[in-house]
């Protein structure tokens, strides 16, 4: 994909660049785990916003929106595989863009928080409710924020594509 006079291509940044924001991601979000579990009963609801914002302890046994719950095992085989081709994807990879290691990062980030979760208490642990929506935490949101950071990259790409 040739670039015109006065185009600039985004600069490739090093293949392993992606885990500097995983581990952020994952730390942030172990950390605010940890202090929502000891600062909140499960299932208790503090309000910090009024009725818009509030702390809410909860255990989700499944992923998005508590689907395929009850599939535990499963589901830790499916994300760990996905985790270790994720990884992969990214150390492999040697045209990935800045946004879409940066997209890579938050997700592994995000995926490996709330798998850790699976494996010490067995669900994922979630706390940040906004009363309009089910109950999250900081993977989740980083997940969905890498999602988009690569949907970008992706299809700022294809509009070079002649």
């Amino acid at each position: 994909m040739p670039i015109g006079r006065g185009e600039k291509k985004t600069p490739i940044v090093s293949r392993g660049f992606f885990l500097l924001p995983a581990l952020f991601v994952f730390l942030v979000d172990q950390a605010a785990k940890f202090w929502a579990v000891r600062s909140l009963d499960l299932a208790e609801s503090r309000p910090i916003l009024g009725n818009f914002f509030h702390l809410t302890l909860v255990e989700n046994q499944g992923i998005a929106f508590g689907l395929f719950g009850g599939m535990e095992r499963v589901l830790f085989i499916v994300i760990t595989l996905s985790l270790i081709l994720l990884i992969l994807f990214g150390l492999c990879s040697q045209t990935l863009q800045r946004h879409s290691q940066w997209g890579i990062g938050l997700i592994l980030g995000g995926a490996l928080g709330n798998w850790a979760d699976r494996i010490r208490v067995g669900a994922v642990i979630d706390f940040l409710d906004f009363r309009v929506w089910p109950v999250f935490n900081f993977a989740d949101t980083a997940i969905t924020l890498g999602v988009g950071l690569f949907l970008l990259d992706f299809f700022a790409g294809r509009k070079h594509v002649s």
